[in-house]
């Protein structure tokens, strides 16, 4: 919704605000649903069955599980987490109307606080599994038991997702909200120690602003698997499944039984909602432009003070721009022709490949191959494959120090800008 008001007021000088208060009425209940029905302990962390990524789990998560008890997911976690930091930055600008908005920002700040501690409380029960460096779903027993689900996923890179930078100008308008963290930090310091350090002290690049689930440490720990060429990076993008349980599925036994995640590039080779679900491996572009769009925020906090090596083990060091643009270069190679010109897209289809009459025709796929970049499922799935040109798009016009001196508006415009005054 943020981005819908934002077009409209790059496009004509101001935004709807009626909508925008439409919008947030809506989002508020959906957000209290979550709550009240997906946190059951009350501990703000949640449950949330598939939430879109099918089969990536070791059970089917929108079924009963065969241990009983329950999930607790850190992709629906760090979904919530994000949620908070949009409503945020929603109340924000409709309390620069409204001043009855400023209350309801203020809650959410209180939510994200509470998630955040809860999802990074490490130890034998917390989703941080400190000797991995990675986030993992916990599986509570009906005995309260905690199992953590070691499947090296995208479950564990979307914390990385809950990210926003905030701008000089944003905190200007904000003086309620950052006294009231400042608060927080003072009263109750245990609520921050979850989050990447913010506030005074720990301003970054033109004096911006952080709130980001994953502390320093941890993301860095995090992007050391995730670009990791024998694990989540592929070269056509970041798979949704390590292709390190190619060689060590895992297996979890109940009563006998055996469940097991293995990697598999291309489609699923189990019956798990109807054989139509394949996150066990593929290339999916939305949660690709997600990790970018989290690369960027970060980025715009750090500039070139925070580099990794990328790929990992490479000896090749980059900032966070750089590994952005290393991640969409990949993505786009798959519509490419190669040095032989054949597109990866269409993989063995000599069809597509070799006709003159439909070999520069490209389809935009549903998901794509994990080790070959062919594409895969629906092939018309333009909704959010398309985003493939917004990527070109963003990385064809700007530049690391264009972003840094113009920020976040730069970013969300795709070309450079007038400074404000």
């Amino acid at each position: 919704m943020i981005f819908l008001y934002r077009s409209e007021q790059l496009l004509h000088g101001k935004g709807d605000l009626d909508f925008l208060k439409h919008a947030f009425g809506k989002l508020l209940l959906n957000f209290s649903w979550w709550v009240n029905r997906k946190d059951r302990t009350g501990r703000n962390v949640f449950e949330g069955g598939f939430l879109g990524l099918d089969n990536i789990g070791v059970f089917d998560r929108s079924a009963p599980l065969p241990t009983g008890g329950y999930l607790e997911q850190a992709d629906g976690t760090a979904w919530m987490a994000l949620f908070c930091q949009n409503m945020i930055e929603i109340g924000v600008e409709l309390a620069a109307d409204d001043p009855v908005y400023a209350d309801l920002a203020l809650k959410f700040v209180d939510h994200l606080l509470l998630i955040s501690r809860s999802m990074n409380l490490s130890g034998a029960e917390g989703m941080w599994d400190e000797e991995d460096g990675f986030y993992y779903d916990v599986l509570r027993l009906p005995d309260g038991q905690a199992i953590r689900l070691k499947v090296r996923s995208m479950v564990g890179l979307l914390p990385l997702c809950a990210t926003t930078v905030v701008e000089p100008w944003q905190r200007e308008h904000m003086p309620r909200l950052i006294a009231h963290i400042q608060e927080r930090q003072e009263r109750l310091p245990s609520l921050l120690e979850g989050l990447h350090p913010t506030g005074p002290g720990h301003q970054g690049v033109a004096e911006r602003g952080i709130i980001a689930l994953v502390n320093p440490t941890r993301l860095r720990r995090v992007l050391e698997k995730m670009l990791d060429e024998e694990e989540f990076l592929s070269p056509y993008g970041i798979r949704a499944l390590s292709r390190t349980h190619a060689e060590h599925p895992y297996s979890f036994w109940v009563q006998g039984q055996e469940y097991r995640v293995q990697y598999l590039p291309a489609e699923s080779d189990s019956g798990m909602f109807g054989g139509n679900s394949n996150w066990r491996g593929p290339i999916w572009m939305p949660v690709n432009a997600l990790i970018i769009r989290a690369l960027l925020q970060f980025y715009l906090y750090y500039g070139d003070r925070f580099t990794v090596e990328c790929p990992t083990g490479s000896g090749r060091w980059m900032n966070l721009f750089e590994v952005a643009r290393e991640i969409a270069n990949r993505l786009t190679r798959i519509f490419l022709p190669d040095e032989s010109g054949r597109r990866p897209v269409y993989g063995g289809a000599e069809k597509f490949q070799s006709d003159p009459h439909w070999q520069n025709l490209l389809l935009f796929y549903e998901y794509f191959h994990g080790d070959n970049g062919a594409g895969l499922g629906a092939s018309h799935q333009t909704g959010w494959t398309g985003v493939i040109a917004r990527l070109i798009q963003i990385f064809g016009v700007l530049d690391p120090e264009t972003i840094l001196q113009q920020g976040r508006e730069a970013a969300f415009r795709g070309e450079p800008q007038v400074a404000r005054g």
